[in-house]
């Protein structure tokens, strides 16, 4: 199964998202990644559910809006209203992870969980059965062009060891730090997702960069 790559439009130019978003489905990019920041979990503020609705209506690709705030349950309808495909909350964020997880289904879409660097994966063993994906962050949340935290390696062996057994499997994820010198090691210890920013918005070619980070994905054995 060839990695997934979302693009993360936090890297692109505020200014011109439509056209950031096209030209990232142009390249291959499998969706658009949407950091939404309140400035009370992270210290930024970004996106809103207007951002999504006009993405919603720019590109036909799967839009992955990762909620970085407070308080998610109450925004979950209104950010699926707007035209999310996936929601991705933070364990940390959650006071009722499991009801949290089904709500999102609930409202139509897929839910993901996302865990910061220090909190450890065994916080998911009893809500795996509800997330459509994880999504570990390597970097710590809140601001783009990060470097990748190596330690991120060994946690994606632990969820691994986590999820052994489980069907349906969630998709594994990694957010922050993403290029193509540190997504081998990301995909190497199991990431199915790649949520990529600089590494693509920034580059000379996104196409050409989408195309290396898909690369990353090691050949299965045989």
């Amino acid at each position: 199964m060839d990695v997934t790559i979302s693009a993360s439009v936090l890297a692109a130019d505020h200014g011109a998202l439509a056209d950031a978003a096209r030209s990232a489905a142009a390249a291959g990019a499998d969706m658009i990644h949407l950091d939404v920041m309140d400035g009370r979990f992270v210290p930024p503020i970004t996106f809103g559910q207007e951002a999504v609705r006009a993405l919603r209506r720019t590109v036909g690709l799967p839009l992955d809006v990762h909620l970085m705030i407070v308080e998610p349950e109450r925004h979950i309808a209104s950010f699926a209203a707007a035209g999310a495909t996936i929601i991705t909350v933070h364990a940390e964020a959650a006071v009722h992870l499991h009801r949290l997880l089904a709500d999102i289904r609930g409202a139509g879409c897929r839910a993901g969980v996302a865990l910061n660097p220090a909190t450890p994966v065994t916080v998911l063993e009893h809500v795996l059965d509800l997330a459509d994906l994880v999504l570990l962050m390597t970097v710590n949340p809140g601001y783009g062009g990060q470097s990748f935290l190596t330690g991120s390696v060994a946690k994606l062996a632990r969820l691994q060891d986590l999820l052994r057994g489980l069907h349906p499997r969630p998709l594994v994820g990694v957010d922050g730090g993403v290029n193509p010198q540190t997504a081998p090691l990301a995909c190497g210890a199991g990431a199915d997702l790649l949520v990529a920013g600089t590494a693509i918005f920034e580059a000379a070619d996104p196409a050409t960069a989408i195309a290396a980070l898909r690369r990353a994905r090691p050949e299965p054995r045989t």
